[in-house]
């Protein structure tokens, strides 16, 4: 990707680039020592349509943001160190709705009904949680980079326990 710097105004390292990329991005950011500190606007390329309107620190998406696709807001809250730190990401037109606060997280199906509870590291399900379809409680257990790892019981759509025992890697690893 060949990137152009069309605007620029720096002052001893600090200043505000315009940067717009043959591919990819239009970046609007604040600069600071060669890297993105400050506001920081992201732009699609093709179409010029807002994607990211947030703050970065040291390079990395850091603090409050709005997140867009095709105009429709997907995520609002915060980044700490790059990574979704507290907020709602929303998905198909509302339909879905994931909420992390401080590293814990719920997801939602029809804003009512929740479809896992637990805790989250970087965006992904790990330490002790629970999921639910229907309504129902079909697993409770412990997470790990997204999948179940260590103990955990599944439950069928009546409730009735049909395995009880460790997971690694998302697959039953025990008695069942």
């Amino acid at each position: 990707m060949e990137k152009m710097i069309l605007y620029t105004n720096l002052k001893n390292g600090n200043g505000f680039i315009k940067e717009f990329e043959v591919m990819g991005l239009n970046i609007e950011s604040e600069y600071l020592n060669g890297e993105r500190n400050g506001k920081v606007k992201e732009f699609n390329s093709y179409d010029d349509d807002l994607i990211f309107d947030g703050n970065y620190l040291n390079g990395k998406k850091n603090g409050k943001c709005r997140e867009f696709n095709r105009n429709k807001l997907i995520f609002e809250g915060e980044y700490l160190n790059g990574k979704k730190w507290n907020g709602k990401i929303n998905v198909e037109d509302n339909n879905i709705i994931y909420e992390i606060k401080n590293g814990k997280g719920y997801l939602f199906e029809f804003i009512d009904k929740i479809l896992f509870e637990g805790e989250y590291l970087y965006g992904l399900r790990n330490g002790k949680g629970k999921e639910y379809r229907r309504g129902n409680l079909i697993f409770e257990g412990e997470y790990s980079n997204g999948k179940r790892n260590g103990n955990g019981k599944e439950y069928n759509d009546g409730g009735k326990l049909v395995f009880e025992g460790e997971y690694f890697d998302g697959l039953k690893n025990g008695k069942g």
